[in-house]
């Protein structure tokens, strides 16, 4: 078995040893494959071998023969070469390694050129040529500076000023056009979006100063306009960050970085506070009384995402950051957490929000089961129609952030539709829940408060008679 082990090993190690002298009047080329190693060119390429051309000037400056070492690895068999949270493929999972005698090379004119062979790769994919850094994070991870990419329908070929181990990554990506239709259709709705924030808004305060609730109305009320306040300050947040971003100094753009996290993880606490409240009403239905209840809410909504954001911030987290398409262009320059902080986003941003959905649709579930189960009584016979009560769910829903989820999607070759739905569906939650908040509280009769309130003062009612 450790035989067996060592030879499935080292099926994936390929080596080339070459004596070179510094008489050598032409470019040294050299072929590889996944499978067939690499090995000296002596005649025309064959099949879609992948091809290294070493140059001339490298070996006339030595003094002496030196030996040439290129290595073929196949990174999936040897478990090396990943870095930490990396989306991109590597391609076929092979990375070449070169060394010229015992030195490190650097700054080559001309550059050594290592043309990776692939067929026509899809559309959302754009080839990077890399190498591996060592020194990048805890365990290394992949660079490009000192490498150019040039595209081609049969290949990738990479011009790169030193010697190291090289690999093509594979990353997804936006093709030109979807990607400014996306910020088009991102940017109307931001613009949507703060203007619904502000009917809402306005509306709550009429209705809370026009009618008579009682106080779980009112707690109710005050919670939906911290929420759709946050939606106003993160849709506001980001129209400043893409209008101003790309001139911007690099002090000023980490504040306006730190500045959206910060409004996003707003609108992230005070979704997962709805969630809070609504389990309270419907599962903790009696014996709920916390004093000065509102603004403990207020407190944790507005205040843990500064602890959040002020240690982030401090280990410099936040800068620069480029949205680019295919064909390399960069479409958007946006004040954002680094590339080199993507832990930062993956813990802060998809961990939290991951938690909280997870909260919110086991809320979601409980509620929507009370809510078909009284529809059959006395207390909710005038909300009994089936439009209704598809209103009630579909409000409750964008409320607990479920558009939000969507993101968890959009990775991928078939991301793009996800991406559009995504773009338009939390374009237009402000107007979901202003329609929501105007159909469910706004008063039909004097003896009326909604649905909602209806279904809660029932259900208390049920339960206290059960005791």
């Amino acid at each position: 078995l450790l035989q067996l082990g060592q030879h499935q090993w080292l099926a994936g190690l390929k080596t080339l040893l070459l004596n070179v002298s510094r008489a050598v009047t032409r470019d040294v080329l050299i072929t590889f494959s996944p499978t067939e190693g690499p090995s000296r060119l002596n005649t025309t390429e064959k099949g879609k071998a992948g091809k290294i051309r070493l140059p001339r000037e490298i070996f006339q400056s030595l003094s002496q023969t030196v030996r040439v070492v290129v290595t073929v690895l196949n990174i999936q068999q040897f478990g090396m070469f990943k870095e930490i949270n990396q989306t991109a493929q590597v391609l076929d999972d092979t990375v070449v390694g070169i060394t010229v005698g015992e030195s490190s090379l650097s700054g080559l004119q001309p550059p050594v050129q290592l043309t990776f062979a692939h067929g026509e790769l899809p559309q959302s994919v754009t080839p990077q040529c890399v190498f591996w850094d060592p020194s990048k994070g805890q365990a290394g991870g992949w660079r490009s500076s000192g490498c150019v990419t040039q595209p081609g329908d049969k290949g990738t070929v990479c011009s790169c000023d030193h010697l190291t181990f090289f690999a093509l990554l594979l990353n997804q990506a936006l093709d030109g056009s979807t990607a400014k239709a996306l910020m088009t259709v991102a940017t109307a709705g931001c613009g949507v979006a703060m203007a619904f924030s502000i009917f809402t808004m306005a509306f709550c305060i009429f209705i809370r100063c026009r009618f008579r609730f009682e106080e779980t109305v009112r707690i109710n009320l005050g919670l939906h306009m911290n929420l759709v306040g946050s939606l106003f300050l993160l849709n506001l947040a980001f129209l400043l960050n893409s209008g101003l971003s790309s001139r911007t100094p690099p002090r000023v753009c980490r504040v306006l970085g730190g500045l959206t996290h910060y409004c996003l993880l707003c609108c992230f606490t005070w979704t997962a506070l709805e969630g809070c409240q609504l389990y309270l009403l419907f599962v903790k239905v009696l014996g709920i009384y916390i004093p000065r209840y509102l603004g403990k809410l207020c407190l944790v909504g507005w205040g843990f995402p500064v602890l959040v954001v002020g240690v982030a911030g401090g280990i410099g987290s936040y800068g620069e950051y480029s949205i680019q398409t295919t064909d390399h262009q960069t479409i958007a320059h946006l004040c954002w957490i680094t590339s080199k902080h993507l832990l930062v986003h993956y813990i802060t941003n998809c961990g939290y929000f991951g938690l909280i959905f997870l909260f919110n649709m086991a809320v979601f579930g409980v509620v929507t089961q009370k809510s078909c189960s009284l529809q059959g009584t006395a207390a909710v016979q005038g909300y009994r129609k089936p439009w209704k009560v598809a209103l009630v769910a579909a409000g409750l829903f964008c409320l607990l952030g479920a558009t939000w989820a969507l993101a968890f999607l959009t990775y991928g070759i078939s991301s793009t539709p996800v991406l559009y739905l995504f773009t338009i569906l939390n374009s237009l939650q402000g107007t979901f829940i202003f329609i929501w908040l105007v159909i469910l509280y706004y008063p039909k009769t004097k003896e009326t408060t909604g649905s909602l309130s209806y279904i809660i003062r029932h259900d208390k009612t049920t339960t206290a008679s059960q005791d």
